[in-house]
Protein backbone atom coordinates (compact mmCIF):
# COMPACT_ATOMS: atom_id res chain seq x y z
CA UNK A 1 0.00 0.00 0.00
CA UNK A 2 1.38 3.43 -0.95
CA UNK A 3 1.95 6.00 1.81
CA UNK A 4 -0.87 8.34 0.63
CA UNK A 5 -3.27 5.38 0.82
CA UNK A 6 -1.94 4.48 4.25
CA UNK A 7 -2.67 7.91 5.66
CA UNK A 8 -6.06 8.06 3.93
CA UNK A 9 -7.03 4.95 5.89
CA UNK A 10 -6.02 6.82 9.05
CA UNK A 11 -7.96 10.03 8.26
CA UNK A 12 -10.02 10.28 11.47
CA UNK A 13 -7.03 9.41 13.61
CA UNK A 14 -4.99 12.13 11.87
CA UNK A 15 -7.68 14.76 12.58
CA UNK A 16 -7.67 13.89 16.29
CA UNK A 17 -3.88 13.68 16.31
CA UNK A 18 -3.55 17.20 14.86
CA UNK A 19 -5.75 18.70 17.56
CA UNK A 20 -3.87 16.88 20.31
CA UNK A 21 -0.58 18.13 18.87
CA UNK A 22 -1.64 21.79 19.09
CA UNK A 23 -2.94 21.35 22.64
CA UNK A 24 0.21 19.48 23.64
CA UNK A 25 2.34 22.34 22.38
CA UNK A 26 0.55 24.76 24.69
CA UNK A 27 0.85 22.41 27.66
CA UNK A 28 4.59 21.89 27.11
CA UNK A 29 5.17 25.65 26.91
CA UNK A 30 3.41 26.16 30.23
CA UNK A 31 5.34 23.30 31.86
CA UNK A 32 8.69 24.68 30.69
CA UNK A 33 7.89 28.16 31.98
CA UNK A 34 6.70 26.84 35.33
CA UNK A 35 9.80 24.62 35.75
CA UNK A 36 11.96 27.72 35.37
CA UNK A 37 9.75 29.61 37.83
CA UNK A 38 9.82 26.77 40.39
CA UNK A 39 13.61 26.39 40.17
CA UNK A 40 14.03 30.13 40.66
CA UNK A 41 11.91 29.94 43.82
CA UNK A 42 13.81 27.09 45.51
CA UNK A 43 16.99 26.27 43.58
CA UNK A 44 16.98 22.53 44.37
CA UNK A 45 16.30 19.31 42.48
CA UNK A 46 13.73 18.01 44.95
CA UNK A 47 11.19 20.66 44.00
CA UNK A 48 11.32 19.69 40.33
CA UNK A 49 11.25 15.97 41.11
CA UNK A 50 8.14 16.40 43.27
CA UNK A 51 6.33 17.93 40.30
CA UNK A 52 6.68 14.58 38.58
CA UNK A 53 5.69 12.65 41.70
CA UNK A 54 2.39 14.47 42.04
CA UNK A 55 1.75 14.06 38.32
CA UNK A 56 2.14 10.27 38.22
CA UNK A 57 0.63 9.29 41.58
CA UNK A 58 -2.98 9.97 40.44
CA UNK A 59 -2.36 7.95 37.27
CA UNK A 60 -1.42 4.96 39.40
CA UNK A 61 -4.40 5.34 41.72
CA UNK A 62 -7.09 6.18 39.15
CA UNK A 63 -6.12 3.90 36.26
CA UNK A 64 -8.24 0.83 37.21
CA UNK A 65 -11.39 2.95 37.50
CA UNK A 66 -10.51 4.83 34.31
CA UNK A 67 -10.16 1.58 32.39
CA UNK A 68 -13.63 0.43 33.34
CA UNK A 69 -15.18 3.67 32.11
CA UNK A 70 -13.11 3.71 28.92
CA UNK A 71 -14.59 0.32 27.98
CA UNK A 72 -18.13 1.34 29.01
CA UNK A 73 -18.46 4.81 27.50
CA UNK A 74 -17.77 6.65 24.26
CA UNK A 75 -14.00 7.06 24.21
CA UNK A 76 -14.30 10.34 22.31
CA UNK A 77 -16.39 11.86 25.12
CA UNK A 78 -13.88 10.68 27.70
CA UNK A 79 -11.11 12.45 25.80
CA UNK A 80 -13.23 15.62 25.61
CA UNK A 81 -13.85 15.60 29.37
CA UNK A 82 -10.22 14.83 30.20
CA UNK A 83 -8.89 17.59 27.94
CA UNK A 84 -11.42 20.02 29.40
CA UNK A 85 -10.29 19.19 32.93
CA UNK A 86 -6.67 19.87 32.02
CA UNK A 87 -7.61 23.21 30.45
CA UNK A 88 -9.51 24.27 33.58
CA UNK A 89 -6.49 23.34 35.70
CA UNK A 90 -4.26 25.60 33.63
CA UNK A 91 -6.86 28.38 33.86
CA UNK A 92 -6.74 28.06 37.65
CA UNK A 93 -2.96 28.45 37.67
CA UNK A 94 -3.30 31.45 35.37
CA UNK A 95 -5.65 33.18 37.80
CA UNK A 96 -3.36 32.46 40.76
CA UNK A 97 -0.32 33.80 38.93
CA UNK A 98 -2.11 36.88 37.63
CA UNK A 99 -3.25 37.78 41.15
CA UNK A 100 0.19 37.20 42.67
CA UNK A 101 -0.93 34.21 44.73
CA UNK A 102 0.83 31.32 42.96
CA UNK A 103 2.86 29.08 45.26
CA UNK A 104 4.83 25.87 44.81
CA UNK A 105 2.13 23.73 46.40
CA UNK A 106 -0.33 25.02 43.80
CA UNK A 107 1.90 23.45 41.13
CA UNK A 108 1.86 20.14 42.98
CA UNK A 109 -1.95 20.24 43.13
CA UNK A 110 -2.17 21.13 39.43
CA UNK A 111 0.16 18.28 38.50
CA UNK A 112 -2.04 15.93 40.51
CA UNK A 113 -5.18 17.03 38.70
CA UNK A 114 -3.46 16.78 35.32
CA UNK A 115 -2.32 13.26 36.18
CA UNK A 116 -5.87 12.29 37.13
CA UNK A 117 -7.21 13.47 33.78
CA UNK A 118 -4.32 11.75 31.98
CA UNK A 119 -5.36 8.45 33.61
CA UNK A 120 -8.56 8.66 31.55
CA UNK A 121 -7.25 10.37 28.41
CA UNK A 122 -4.32 8.07 27.65
CA UNK A 123 -6.10 4.66 27.62
CA UNK A 124 -9.06 6.22 25.79
CA UNK A 125 -6.72 7.63 23.11
CA UNK A 126 -4.84 4.35 22.69
CA UNK A 127 -7.96 2.17 22.68
CA UNK A 128 -9.65 4.49 20.18
CA UNK A 129 -6.57 4.37 17.95
CA UNK A 130 -6.93 0.59 17.72
CA UNK A 131 -10.33 1.12 16.05
CA UNK A 132 -9.40 4.17 13.98
CA UNK A 133 -6.27 2.65 12.44
CA UNK A 134 -5.87 -0.62 10.48
CA UNK A 135 -3.95 -3.20 12.51
CA UNK A 136 -1.06 -3.21 10.02
CA UNK A 137 -0.44 0.48 10.77
CA UNK A 138 -0.48 0.46 14.59
CA UNK A 139 3.26 1.14 14.53
CA UNK A 140 2.82 4.15 12.25
CA UNK A 141 0.09 5.57 14.49
CA UNK A 142 2.32 5.15 17.53
CA UNK A 143 5.12 6.86 15.62
CA UNK A 144 2.85 9.80 14.88
CA UNK A 145 1.92 10.10 18.56
CA UNK A 146 5.61 10.13 19.45
CA UNK A 147 6.16 12.66 16.67
CA UNK A 148 3.55 14.94 18.25
CA UNK A 149 5.04 14.53 21.71
CA UNK A 150 8.60 15.17 20.59
CA UNK A 151 7.57 17.86 18.15
CA UNK A 152 6.04 19.75 21.04
CA UNK A 153 9.26 19.21 23.00
CA UNK A 154 11.22 20.81 20.15
CA UNK A 155 9.00 23.83 19.64
CA UNK A 156 7.75 24.47 23.17
CA UNK A 157 11.09 25.24 24.89
CA UNK A 158 12.14 27.53 22.05
CA UNK A 159 8.81 29.34 21.96
CA UNK A 160 8.55 29.50 25.74
CA UNK A 161 12.08 30.84 26.07
CA UNK A 162 11.29 33.53 23.50
CA UNK A 163 7.85 34.37 24.82
CA UNK A 164 8.92 34.57 28.47
CA UNK A 165 10.66 37.83 27.68
CA UNK A 166 7.75 39.15 25.60
CA UNK A 167 4.51 38.10 27.30
CA UNK A 168 5.73 36.39 30.47
CA UNK A 169 4.37 33.29 32.19
CA UNK A 170 0.87 34.76 32.25
CA UNK A 171 0.81 35.13 28.48
CA UNK A 172 2.14 31.62 27.94
CA UNK A 173 -0.56 30.09 30.14
CA UNK A 174 -3.17 32.12 28.27
CA UNK A 175 -1.95 30.61 24.99
CA UNK A 176 -2.13 27.17 26.58
CA UNK A 177 -5.81 27.63 27.41
CA UNK A 178 -6.48 28.80 23.84
CA UNK A 179 -4.79 25.73 22.32
CA UNK A 180 -7.24 23.53 24.18
CA UNK A 181 -9.94 24.57 21.73
CA UNK A 182 -7.97 23.01 18.87
CA UNK A 183 -8.15 19.62 20.58
CA UNK A 184 -11.79 20.14 21.48
CA UNK A 185 -12.72 21.19 17.95
CA UNK A 186 -11.24 18.12 16.30
CA UNK A 187 -12.93 15.79 18.78
CA UNK A 188 -16.29 17.46 18.17
CA UNK A 189 -16.19 16.97 14.38
CA UNK A 190 -15.30 13.26 14.35
CA UNK A 191 -16.97 10.08 15.56
CA UNK A 192 -15.29 6.99 16.95
CA UNK A 193 -16.51 3.51 15.98
CA UNK A 194 -17.85 1.49 18.89
CA UNK A 195 -15.75 -1.54 19.85
CA UNK A 196 -17.28 -4.95 19.10
CA UNK A 197 -19.15 -6.55 21.98
CA UNK A 198 -18.80 -10.28 22.37
CA UNK A 199 -21.92 -12.24 23.16
CA UNK A 200 -20.74 -13.58 26.50
CA UNK A 201 -19.80 -10.15 27.77
CA UNK A 202 -23.00 -8.54 26.50
CA UNK A 203 -25.15 -11.10 28.32
CA UNK A 204 -23.35 -10.79 31.65
CA UNK A 205 -22.82 -7.88 34.01
CA UNK A 206 -19.74 -8.64 36.11
CA UNK A 207 -19.43 -6.74 39.37
CA UNK A 208 -17.27 -3.68 39.87
CA UNK A 209 -14.52 -5.67 41.61
CA UNK A 210 -14.30 -8.11 38.71
CA UNK A 211 -14.11 -5.27 36.20
CA UNK A 212 -11.47 -3.40 38.21
CA UNK A 213 -9.27 -6.50 38.36
CA UNK A 214 -9.99 -7.75 34.83
CA UNK A 215 -7.02 -6.02 33.22
CA UNK A 216 -4.59 -7.35 35.80
CA UNK A 217 -5.90 -10.91 35.46
CA UNK A 218 -5.71 -10.68 31.69
CA UNK A 219 -2.06 -9.60 31.79
CA UNK A 220 -0.97 -12.02 34.51
CA UNK A 221 -2.42 -14.91 32.49
CA UNK A 222 -0.09 -14.07 29.57
CA UNK A 223 3.56 -14.45 30.52
CA UNK A 224 4.90 -12.63 27.47
CA UNK A 225 2.87 -9.48 28.13
CA UNK A 226 3.60 -9.71 31.86
CA UNK A 227 7.35 -9.95 31.28
CA UNK A 228 7.29 -7.06 28.84
CA UNK A 229 5.30 -5.01 31.34
CA UNK A 230 7.73 -5.67 34.20
CA UNK A 231 10.74 -4.73 32.06
CA UNK A 232 9.21 -1.38 31.12
CA UNK A 233 8.07 -0.78 34.69
CA UNK A 234 11.70 -0.92 35.82
CA UNK A 235 12.77 1.23 32.88
CA UNK A 236 10.24 3.86 33.93
CA UNK A 237 11.77 3.83 37.41
CA UNK A 238 15.18 4.61 35.91
CA UNK A 239 13.63 7.34 33.75
CA UNK A 240 11.99 8.93 36.79
CA UNK A 241 15.28 8.90 38.70
CA UNK A 242 17.18 10.74 35.99
CA UNK A 243 15.49 12.03 32.82
CA UNK A 244 12.29 13.18 34.48
CA UNK A 245 13.55 13.69 38.01
CA UNK A 246 16.91 15.49 37.82
CA UNK A 247 17.81 16.27 34.19
CA UNK A 248 16.52 19.90 34.28
CA UNK A 249 18.22 20.46 37.64
CA UNK A 250 21.48 18.90 36.42
CA UNK A 251 21.59 21.07 33.30
CA UNK A 252 20.74 24.24 35.22
CA UNK A 253 23.27 23.41 37.96
CA UNK A 254 26.17 22.53 35.66
CA UNK A 255 25.47 25.50 33.38
CA UNK A 256 25.17 28.09 36.14
CA UNK A 257 21.40 28.44 35.74
CA UNK A 258 21.53 29.00 31.98
CA UNK A 259 17.93 28.77 30.74
CA UNK A 260 19.15 28.66 27.12
CA UNK A 261 21.22 25.56 27.91
CA UNK A 262 18.16 23.78 29.29
CA UNK A 263 16.06 24.88 26.32
CA UNK A 264 18.77 23.62 23.92
CA UNK A 265 18.88 20.19 25.56
CA UNK A 266 15.11 19.84 25.71
CA UNK A 267 14.88 21.05 22.13
CA UNK A 268 17.43 18.42 21.07
CA UNK A 269 15.48 15.74 22.90
CA UNK A 270 12.40 16.77 20.98
CA UNK A 271 14.16 17.17 17.61
CA UNK A 272 15.71 13.71 17.73
CA UNK A 273 12.35 12.32 18.82
CA UNK A 274 10.69 14.01 15.85
CA UNK A 275 13.17 12.38 13.47
CA UNK A 276 12.62 9.02 15.14
CA UNK A 277 8.88 9.50 14.91
CA UNK A 278 9.11 10.35 11.21
CA UNK A 279 11.27 7.28 10.57
CA UNK A 280 8.83 4.88 12.21
CA UNK A 281 5.74 6.64 10.79
CA UNK A 282 7.00 6.42 7.21
CA UNK A 283 9.08 3.27 7.38
CA UNK A 284 7.02 1.23 9.81
CA UNK A 285 8.44 -1.39 12.16
CA UNK A 286 10.53 -4.52 11.60
CA UNK A 287 8.61 -7.77 11.22
CA UNK A 288 9.62 -8.80 14.74
CA UNK A 289 8.42 -5.83 16.76
CA UNK A 290 10.12 -7.11 19.89
CA UNK A 291 13.44 -6.03 18.37
CA UNK A 292 12.12 -2.49 18.01
CA UNK A 293 11.01 -2.60 21.65
CA UNK A 294 13.94 -4.18 23.48
CA UNK A 295 16.77 -3.42 21.04
CA UNK A 296 15.97 0.26 20.57
CA UNK A 297 15.52 0.70 24.32
CA UNK A 298 18.94 -0.77 25.05
CA UNK A 299 20.59 1.51 22.48
CA UNK A 300 18.80 4.57 23.85
CA UNK A 301 20.48 4.06 27.25
CA UNK A 302 23.76 5.05 25.62
CA UNK A 303 22.40 8.58 25.97
CA UNK A 304 22.44 8.18 29.76
CA UNK A 305 26.16 7.47 29.60
CA UNK A 306 26.75 10.57 27.46
CA UNK A 307 24.72 12.71 29.89
CA UNK A 308 26.82 11.32 32.73
CA UNK A 309 30.13 12.11 31.05
CA UNK A 310 29.08 15.40 29.42
CA UNK A 311 30.33 18.71 30.83
CA UNK A 312 28.89 21.26 28.39
CA UNK A 313 25.88 22.03 26.22
CA UNK A 314 27.36 20.41 23.11
CA UNK A 315 27.87 17.09 24.88
CA UNK A 316 24.39 17.21 26.41
CA UNK A 317 22.80 17.92 23.04
CA UNK A 318 24.56 14.89 21.54
CA UNK A 319 23.38 12.79 24.49
CA UNK A 320 19.84 14.04 24.00
CA UNK A 321 19.88 13.09 20.32
CA UNK A 322 21.21 9.60 20.99
CA UNK A 323 18.61 9.00 23.69
CA UNK A 324 15.56 10.46 22.08
CA UNK A 325 15.88 9.21 18.49
CA UNK A 326 15.14 5.64 19.55
CA UNK A 327 12.25 6.42 21.92
CA UNK A 328 9.51 6.63 19.22
CA UNK A 329 10.80 3.38 17.75
CA UNK A 330 10.76 1.48 21.03
CA UNK A 331 7.37 2.90 21.99
CA UNK A 332 5.90 2.01 18.61
CA UNK A 333 7.20 -1.54 18.84
CA UNK A 334 5.98 -2.13 22.37
CA UNK A 335 2.61 -0.42 21.87
CA UNK A 336 1.94 -2.29 18.61
CA UNK A 337 2.51 -5.62 20.37
CA UNK A 338 -0.10 -4.77 23.00
CA UNK A 339 -2.62 -3.41 20.49
CA UNK A 340 -2.25 -6.51 18.34
CA UNK A 341 -2.62 -9.01 21.18
CA UNK A 342 -5.42 -7.39 23.23
CA UNK A 343 -9.03 -7.32 21.88
CA UNK A 344 -10.29 -3.74 21.32
CA UNK A 345 -13.38 -4.23 23.51
CA UNK A 346 -11.24 -4.81 26.63
CA UNK A 347 -8.31 -2.52 25.82
CA UNK A 348 -9.56 0.19 28.16
CA UNK A 349 -9.28 -2.08 31.21
CA UNK A 350 -6.13 -3.86 30.07
CA UNK A 351 -4.28 -0.70 29.06
CA UNK A 352 -5.34 1.03 32.28
CA UNK A 353 -3.96 -1.88 34.31
CA UNK A 354 -0.81 -1.77 32.20
CA UNK A 355 -0.52 1.98 32.83
CA UNK A 356 -1.01 1.55 36.57
CA UNK A 357 1.76 -1.02 36.85
CA UNK A 358 4.15 0.75 34.47
CA UNK A 359 3.65 4.10 36.17
CA UNK A 360 3.57 2.58 39.64
CA UNK A 361 7.31 2.91 40.18
CA UNK A 362 7.56 6.43 38.77
CA UNK A 363 6.24 8.24 41.86
CA UNK A 364 8.82 6.32 43.89
CA UNK A 365 11.49 7.34 41.40
CA UNK A 366 10.48 10.98 41.66
CA UNK A 367 10.44 10.82 45.47
CA UNK A 368 13.90 9.28 45.52
CA UNK A 369 15.43 11.40 42.74
CA UNK A 370 15.56 14.72 44.61
CA UNK A 371 16.85 13.44 47.97
CA UNK A 372 19.34 11.10 46.27
CA UNK A 373 20.68 14.01 44.25
CA UNK A 374 20.65 16.70 46.95
CA UNK A 375 21.67 14.62 49.98
CA UNK A 376 23.70 11.67 48.68
CA UNK A 377 25.21 11.91 45.20
CA UNK A 378 25.83 15.66 45.02
CA UNK A 379 27.75 15.83 48.34
CA UNK A 380 29.60 12.62 47.45
CA UNK A 381 30.83 14.10 44.15
CA UNK A 382 32.08 17.40 45.54
CA UNK A 383 35.89 17.72 45.57
CA UNK A 384 37.05 15.41 48.35
CA UNK A 385 33.65 13.66 48.51
CA UNK A 386 33.23 9.94 49.16
CA UNK A 387 32.75 9.01 45.49
CA UNK A 388 34.72 11.77 43.80
CA UNK A 389 37.99 9.83 43.62
CA UNK A 390 36.32 6.76 42.07
CA UNK A 391 34.03 8.41 39.51
CA UNK A 392 35.40 11.96 39.21
CA UNK A 393 37.53 11.13 36.19
CA UNK A 394 34.42 10.08 34.25
CA UNK A 395 31.64 12.42 35.40
CA UNK A 396 33.67 15.24 36.92
CA UNK A 397 33.32 16.78 40.35
CA UNK A 398 31.50 19.74 41.79
CA UNK A 399 27.87 20.89 41.49
CA UNK A 400 25.89 18.67 39.12
CA UNK A 401 28.41 15.82 39.03
CA UNK A 402 26.38 13.75 41.50
CA UNK A 403 23.36 13.88 39.22
CA UNK A 404 25.65 12.89 36.35
CA UNK A 405 26.67 9.81 38.34
CA UNK A 406 22.99 8.90 38.67
CA UNK A 407 22.78 8.83 34.87
CA UNK A 408 25.77 6.47 34.75
CA UNK A 409 24.03 4.00 37.05
CA UNK A 410 20.75 4.08 35.11
CA UNK A 411 22.72 3.50 31.89
CA UNK A 412 24.20 0.29 33.27
CA UNK A 413 20.98 -0.93 34.88
CA UNK A 414 18.73 -0.08 31.94
CA UNK A 415 20.94 -1.71 29.31
CA UNK A 416 21.24 -4.95 31.27
CA UNK A 417 17.49 -4.97 31.89
CA UNK A 418 16.63 -4.63 28.20
CA UNK A 419 19.07 -7.31 27.13
CA UNK A 420 17.70 -9.66 29.78
CA UNK A 421 14.38 -9.60 27.93
CA UNK A 422 15.97 -11.65 25.16
CA UNK A 423 16.87 -14.34 27.73
CA UNK A 424 13.20 -14.73 28.77
CA UNK A 425 11.46 -16.97 26.23
CA UNK A 426 7.85 -15.71 26.69
CA UNK A 427 9.06 -12.14 26.17
CA UNK A 428 11.40 -12.91 23.29
CA UNK A 429 8.70 -14.93 21.50
CA UNK A 430 5.61 -12.98 22.59
CA UNK A 431 4.60 -12.26 18.98
CA UNK A 432 4.91 -15.92 18.03
CA UNK A 433 3.47 -17.75 21.02
CA UNK A 434 0.64 -15.33 21.87
CA UNK A 435 -2.04 -15.15 19.14
CA UNK A 436 -3.36 -11.87 17.78
CA UNK A 437 -6.74 -10.82 19.16
CA UNK A 438 -8.45 -11.60 15.85
CA UNK A 439 -6.59 -14.85 15.14
CA UNK A 440 -9.03 -17.23 16.81
CA UNK A 441 -12.39 -17.45 18.50
CA UNK A 442 -12.30 -16.46 22.17
CA UNK A 443 -12.65 -19.03 24.91
CA UNK A 444 -13.21 -18.53 28.61
CA UNK A 445 -10.02 -19.09 30.61
CA UNK A 446 -9.65 -20.00 34.25
CA UNK A 447 -8.81 -16.46 35.25
CA UNK A 448 -12.18 -15.11 34.10
CA UNK A 449 -14.58 -18.07 34.21
CA UNK A 450 -16.07 -17.00 37.53
CA UNK A 451 -17.01 -13.55 36.26
CA UNK A 452 -18.65 -14.63 33.04
CA UNK A 453 -16.29 -12.43 31.01
CA UNK A 454 -14.82 -13.82 27.81
CA UNK A 455 -11.23 -13.37 26.68
CA UNK A 456 -8.90 -15.29 24.35
CA UNK A 457 -7.35 -18.42 25.81
CA UNK A 458 -4.24 -17.64 27.86
CA UNK A 459 -0.86 -18.79 26.63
Amino acid sequence: MKLPDVFTSMRTFLIVWAGQLVSLLGSRMTRFALIIWAYQQTGDATTLALLGFFSYLPIVLASPFAGVWVDRLDRRKIMILADSGSALTTAGLLILYATGNLQIWHLYLAEGLSGFFEAFQSPAYTAASSLLVPKAHYGRASGLRSLALNGADVIAPAFAGLLLGLIGIQGIMTLDVITFFAALGTLLVVRFPAPPVRAAEASSRPGLKAQLTFGFRYIFARKGLLGLLLIYTCINLFAALTYFGVLPAMILTRSGGDELALASVQGALGAAGVIGGIVVSLGGLPRRRIHAALGATAISFLGDFLFAAGRDVTAWVVAACVSSFFIPILLAGERAIWQTKVPPEVQGRVFAAQSMVRMGMMPLGYLLAGPLADRLFEPAMLPGGALARVFGGLVGTGPGAGMGLMFLFTCLGGTLLCLSGYAIRPVRRVEIELPDFDAEEPATDSATRATGETVPVAI
